[in-house]
């Protein structure tokens, strides 16, 4: 790091968790984001103001008048622009030492197997459980980590899935791949504004803290928020044996280094 990088991130580089060590990790990670909405808003900001050397959205659609009330990325004079560039000049405002790659493309199994491998973390900020469902598939296929974030009206939820610990479970392990899910969209149930920001910016510091190698993971607990009551609950969750997407790939990926 030269002598401007070492005062931008001189708050992080003071905290002993982290140091110049952690700061040289996340300069060097690449972290993949599904969904340049209200969860990817923070999620995005705060990785790119955090130094994450190189971070890749993926977002079909474009702004909205209506995201303005939640998706902090965008403004008033991005409506009709792809959300992912959008985010990405953002982002690049923000810091112009991070890499963004911007994709307005679905993220499809397809794509995702390409895009899986290449990240050291990935991000779930999408709003239906088809794509959660996928982007799960493709990180416990490519053993990569997931963070994963949801909320609707007043409730949200985030926890990490990562099938290469023992006893940790994916995604499919706690919401069943072929059950039958009705996508509520928030135009028809609405969102509370800042729950997104509370969420997204929980899975952004997760995904912190398992590039930068610090702290415990929220891996094997599911963080779930009640923001009428601002109350949180934390549940302690298992590898499911007969998992349909994690079982068999348990033993054949390698635990990572503790």
């Amino acid at each position: 790091m030269d002598d401007t990088a070492l005062l931008r991130y001189s708050r992080h580089i003071l905290l002993d968790d982290l140091g110049i060590e952690g700061q040289q990790r996340l300069l060097a990670a690449h972290a993949l984001v599904i969904g340049a909405g209200g969860l990817g808003s923070p999620v995005a900001l705060y990785l790119a103001s955090a130094g994450v050397g190189t971070v890749t959205l993926v977002d079909p659609d474009t702004v909205e008048l209506s995201n303005l009330q939640r998706q902090i990325a965008h403004d008033q004079s991005r409506i009709g622009q792809p959300k992912a560039a959008s985010a990405g000049e953002r982002m690049r405002a923000i810091n112009p030492g991070v890499t963004v790659r911007a994709l307005v493309q679905r993220a499809d199994a397809a794509l995702l197997a390409q895009l899986v491998p290449q990240a050291d973390v990935v991000l779930d900020c999408s709003d239906n459980y088809a794509t959660r469902q996928a982007v799960n598939a493709a990180c416990v296929a490519h053993g990569r980590p997931l963070v994963a974030g949801a909320a609707v009206g007043f409730d949200g939820q985030v926890s990490v899935y990562d099938s290469r610990v023992p006893g940790v479970p994916c995604y499919a392990c706690l919401f069943a791949p072929d059950a039958a899910v009705a996508d509520v969209a928030c135009a028809t149930m609405g969102v509370f504004a800042p729950l997104v920001g509370l969420i997204g910016t929980v899975q952004a510091a997760e995904a912190l803290k398992l590039l930068a190698g610090i702290g415990q993971p929220l891996a094997g607990r599911l963080l779930m928020l009640d923001a009428r009551s601002m109350e949180w609950t934390s549940i302690a969750t298992q590898a499911a044996a007969d998992c349909p997407v994690c079982a068999s790939r348990r033993t054949a990926v390698p635990s990572p280094a503790r």
